[in-house]
């Protein structure tokens, strides 16, 4: 993988848990080819070769190619869960927790673009199993965000009409930011998180919780 991504945003790249090492070169090596010439133009013979591996090294690790791009999907999006979840679960009244969400979310997926791009953007390459298993994943995304969203409504902070159309354009605003992020743009991926936060809270027009009961 290139190294402005590796380095963008100062976060690890999600492949440490990933063995041997082989394994993991090619891991890598499919993600630069899926997203610079997309998973239906790329042939393992192209993976192998950036990997600095003949063609049948590849099969040592990988029956497939689709069991790649599901290994990339799948770690991505946990990732991705992990990020949103702990969002959640975090300090703060439902606007502090919005706006953690986003900016870390937006962080990933502009420090990570060429991973997210083929995380979020191939799903339908995946067979129907795989397929099913990140369709979950990605439920679970929504609905951290739904729940993000209706503490606030409850609460007073967030005037939404419609919680789970209300996610899905936050959920979406967030995620395109992979497939136009350029490292050599005017903001960092810090930058765009805190805009992006600070876009969202405005889309949701939070303000100030409502006193409690006596």
């Amino acid at each position: 993988m290139s190294t402005a991504e590796e380095t963008v945003g100062g976060e690890d790249m999600p492949w440490a848990e990933v063995s041997p090492e082989a394994a993991r070169r090619l891991l890598v090596a499919a993600v630069e080819a899926f997203a610079e010439r997309g998973y239906h133009a790329t042939t393992t013979r192209d993976i192998a070769g950036r990997a600095g591996m003949s063609p049948a090294a590849l099969y040592i690790h990988y029956k497939t190619k689709e069991e790649l791009l599901h290994r990339i999907s799948r770690i991505g999006h946990e990732k991705a869960l992990e990020i949103l979840e702990t969002a959640v679960d975090g300090p703060g009244a439902a606007a502090d927790r919005l706006a953690a969400a986003v900016r870390s979310f937006v962080r990933w997926h502009a420090g990570h673009h060429m991973t997210a791009r083929v995380v979020q953007y191939e799903l339908d390459a995946l067979g129907d199993e795989h397929r099913a298993e990140i369709i979950e994943l990605r439920r679970r995304s929504d609905a951290a965000v739904r729940g993000i969203l209706q503490d606030g409504v409850d609460a007073g902070e967030f005037d939404v009409p419609y919680v789970p159309g209300t996610a899905l354009a936050v959920l979406s605003l967030c995620i395109d930011v992979a497939r136009w992020f350029n490292v050599e743009g005017r903001r960092t991926p810090d930058e765009v998180g805190v805009f992006y936060a600070d876009l969202v809270l405005r889309m949701v027009s939070a303000r100030a919780p409502r006193p409690a009961q006596r």
